[in-house]
C-alpha cells in the first residue's frame, strides 16, 4: 500500500474505529488451497483433494493484503458433519443418512469448539494450525472473520472438545417445548429419514445403520414435524432460544439455558483471536437473544471491536436487528444484489435502474450498515449461465456494489478472476454454485494460487485484466475519502435525468465527503449499447456536495479512462459519450 493511499485511509479516522469501510475477502477454506484438480463427481477426498488452513500462507496474505482487503472470512472452519472416516483420530463417524455431500455441509456444525480435520495437515493439532492462520492473518495486517451458526446444528451433535458443554444434555425430552430444553421435539413420533438419493454411489447403502431419533427433533429450517423433506435442512436440528412457535411466544426470562452456551463458544474463538463472526440465518432467531449477547461480548471485551455480520433476507426486520439487535452489518441480499442481478441476467425484463434509487431510499438511515456483495458461498457465480454468462457484465454492478454507500463489500474468492460453475459435482446439482458440500477443486483459482506464489503466473491474459479490474476498485476506495470514510455521503442523480438519459440502463451520483471531496460516478449497465447522454446535476446537489454555482469545475476521470477531462458548470447539462458496459468516475477540482 502506498504512502499516499495509507495517508488518505488514516485521515479520516477518529476515535470512532467504525469510520472505515470495510473490505472482505471471502474464504472456503476447504477449496482454497486444492491443488487437486481431478475433480471426480461424487469424489472422495483421497481422489478429489482438499484444501488446508496452511495453504493460505504469508504470500497468500500478503497478497491478499496488497489487493486492499481489510478483513478475511475464513468459511467453514468449524467441525461439521462429513462421510469421511477420522474415527482413527477418536472423532465420531457421521451417519451419511443425515449428511449432505461426502464432504458435507459447513453449516451442520458438529462441535463449535473444535475445526474441522479436513483443514488440517497434522489433524490432531488442527486447533495449532488454526491459531497460526489467525497469527498470520493478523501479521499481515488482516482481521479474521469466521462462521456463527447459531440456528441449528448436525443431527449428531457432539462435542469432543467440551462434551459438558453439548446441546440437549439436560432436556426433558417428554416436552414438546420448555424453555429450559435447547431443541424442540415432535412428540411421539419418530424421526423419518427423507429418501437416499442423496447418498453417493460410493458408500455402500447396505452397511450403513439405521438413523434413529426418537422423539424426533424440529429440523433446522423451521419444520416441526418428524418428516423433512430432501429439499429442507434435513441434516440439522434446530436449536430453542425460548420462542415457542406454536403460540407465538417468548419465554426469555430466566434467561434460556442455551443463551449462556452460545456465549461461551464465542468467547472461546474471541480469545483465539478472532475479530468478527458472520451470524448465519440471523433472523431466524430472536433479535433480544442478539441484544443480549453482542451487549455481553462487547462489555467481556470492551478493547476489542468484534463485527457482527447478520445473514437476514427480511427488509421488514433490518431496522429491528440494526437498533435492537445490534447487528454492525445486515447482508443487503433482498435488495441491491437482486436489483443488480436482473440487470446483469440474459432476458431478464426485471432489471431497472431506477430500482437503485428504490433501494437507497428504502434503506435510508441504515445503508452504512448494509454488506453489498455479488457472490458469496451460498449464490450463483456471476460468470455461470444461470447469472451473467460472462463476468465483464458485471463491471457496473460491481462498481455500484462497491462504492454506493460505506458500508461494507465483500468478493468472494475467484470472483475477481471470473471463477465459473460447470456441471454437478456430487451433492451440488449443475446450479451455477461453487460446490460447499463436495471434495473439489477451481481450476481458475489454482492458476492464480499458482502451487502456494500466489502471484497469478498461470493465469490467463482475459484473467489477469478482470482481476486488475477489481483491484483498481479497491484502490480506489481506499485513495478517497469520499468512498471509505462512514461520514461519507451520496447524492443521487436519477431523479433529475430523463431527456437523453435511459434510467433503465444508465445509473448516476455522486459520492462526497464534508464538502471537500467529491467524485461524479456515470454507469452503463447495457452490455451492447453505448449512449450518448446529457447529466443534469441540479443546483440545490451543487449546494449539498459544497460547489459553488458561480464557479467552473475540471472532472478528471480516475478510474478506467484516465485521460478524459470534462468541464462542469451550474445550469448547464454535462454532455458525455458513455461507451457499452463502462463507468466513469470523475474527481470533481475547482479549475484553476
Amino acid at each position: 500500500m502506498s504512502e499516499n493511499l495509507s495517508k488518505s485511509i488514516c485521515s479520516c479516522q477518529s476515535s470512532d474505529p467504525r469510520r472505515d469501510k470495510l473490505m472482505i475477502y471471502q474464504i472456503l477454506v476447504r477449496l482454497f488451497g486444492n491443488r487437486n484438480l481431478t475433480n471426480t463427481i461424487h469424489g472422495t477426498l483421497e481422489q478429489n483433494g482438499v484444501g488446508k488452513m496452511n495453504d493460505i500462507n504469508d504470500a497468500c496474505l500478503k497478497e491478499i493484503k496488497r489487493f486492499g482487503y481489510t478483513y478475511v472470512w475464513y468459511c467453514g472452519l468449524l467441525e461439521h458433519a462429513t462421510m469421511t472416516d477420522y474415527t482413527a483420530y477418536g472423532i465420531r463417524k457421521d451417519n451419511p443418512y443425515i449428511v449432505k455431500g461426502l464432504a458435507g455441509s459447513p453449516y451442520a456444525v458438529k462441535d463449535y469448539y473444535d475445526i474441522d480435520p479436513d483443514l488440517a495437515v497434522d489433524i490432531p493439532n488442527r486447533i495449532q494450525e488454526f491459531e497460526q492462520l489467525v497469527q498470520r492473518t493478523h501479521a499481515h495486517g488482516l482481521k479474521v472473520l469466521m462462521d456463527f451458526i447459531p440456528n441449528h446444528v448436525a443431527r449428531e451433535y457432539g462435542s469432543d472438545v467440551r462434551p459438558n458443554e453439548d446441546f440437549g444434555n439436560n432436556d426433558d425430552q417428554t416436552k414438546a417445548f420448555s424453555p429450559k430444553n435447547d431443541f424442540y421435539y415432535i412428540e411421539n413420533e419418530e424421526f423419518q429419514m427423507p429418501n437416499v438419493e442423496h447418498i453417493p454411489p460410493c458408500i455402500d447403502i447396505s452397511k450403513i445403520p439405521k438413523y434413529t431419533e426418537n422423539p424426533a427433533r424440529a429440523t433446522g429450517n423451521d419444520v416441526f414435524h418428524s418428516r423433512p423433506l430432501i429439499t429442507d435442512w434435513f441434516e440439522t436440528v434446530k436449536l430453542n432460544y425460548g420462542t415457542d412457535y406454536t403460540v407465538g411466544k417468548n419465554y426469555f426470562d430466566p434467561r434460556p439455558p442455551l443463551w449462556d452456551k452460545l456465549f461461551r463458544i464465542l468467547c472461546y474463538w474471541i480469545d483465539k483471536g478472532v475479530d468478527g463472526f458472520r451470524c448465519d440465518m440471523a433472523e431466524m432467531v430472536a433479535a433480544d437473544f442478539w441484544h443480549w449477547l453482542i451487549t455481553s461480548i462487547r462489555k467481556t471485551y470492551p478493547e476489542r471491536r468484534i463485527i457482527f455480520i447478520a445473514e437476514i433476507y427480511r427488509p421488514d426486520l433490518y431496522q429491528r436487528y440494526i437498533e435492537h439487535g445490534l447487528f454492525d452489518y445486515l447482508y443487503d441480499k433482498v435488495g441491491l444484489y437482486d436489483c443488480l442481478r436482473w440487470l446483469l441476467e440474459e432476458g431478464s425484463i426485471l432489471g431497472n435502474c431506477n430500482d437503485i434509487t428504490r433501494i437507497q431510499n428504502e434503506q435510508k438511515g441504515i445503508e452504512k450498515n448494509m454488506l453489498r456483495f455479488l457472490e458469496n458461498h451460498d449464490e450463483v457465480r456471476i460468470a455461470a449461465k444461470q447469472f451473467a454468462g460472462n463476468p465483464w457484465k458485471a463491471i457496473p454492478a460491481a462498481v455500484c456494489t462497491a462504492v454506493l454507500h460505506s458500508g461494507p463489500v465483500m468478493i468472494y474468492f475467484g470472483q475477481e478472476i471470473g471463477v465459473d460453475s460447470v456441471g454437478a459435482k456430487g451433492f451440488q446439482s449443475d446450479d451455477g454454485r461453487t460446490t460447499i458440500f463436495d471434495y473439489w477443486g477451481i481450476p481458475e483459482h489454482q492458476a492464480w494460487y499458482n502451487n502456494g506464489a500466489c502471484d497469478g503466473g498461470q493465469l490467463t491474459v482475459a484473467q489477469k485484466a478482470l482481476r486488475s479490474f477489481y483491484e483498481n476498485l479497491f484502490q480506489l476506495i481506499h485513495n478517497y475519502k469520499a468512498l471509505h470514510c462512514v461520514s461519507s455521503k451520496l447524492a443521487d442523480l436519477q431523479y433529475a435525468n430523463h431527456s437523453l438519459y435511459d434510467t433503465k440502463k444508465i445509473y448516476s451520483f455522486i459520492r462526497y465527503h464534508e464538502h471537500d471531496e467529491q467524485l461524479l460516478f456515470v454507469l452503463n449497465f447495457d452490455y451492447t449499447c453505448s449512449y450518448d447522454i446529457e447529466l443534469t446535476i441540479p443546483n440545490e446537489v451543487w449546494s449539498t456536495i459544497g460547489l459553488d454555482t458561480t464557479k467552473v469545475y475540471t472532472l478528471d476521470e480516475v478510474f478506467i479512462d484516465r485521460k478524459l477531462k470534462l468541464q462542469l458548470r451550474a445550469n448547464e447539462n454535462l454532455r458525455l459519450t458513455l461507451p457499452n458496459n463502462q463507468v466513469y468516475v470523475f474527481q470533481i477540482r475547482e479549475q484553476s
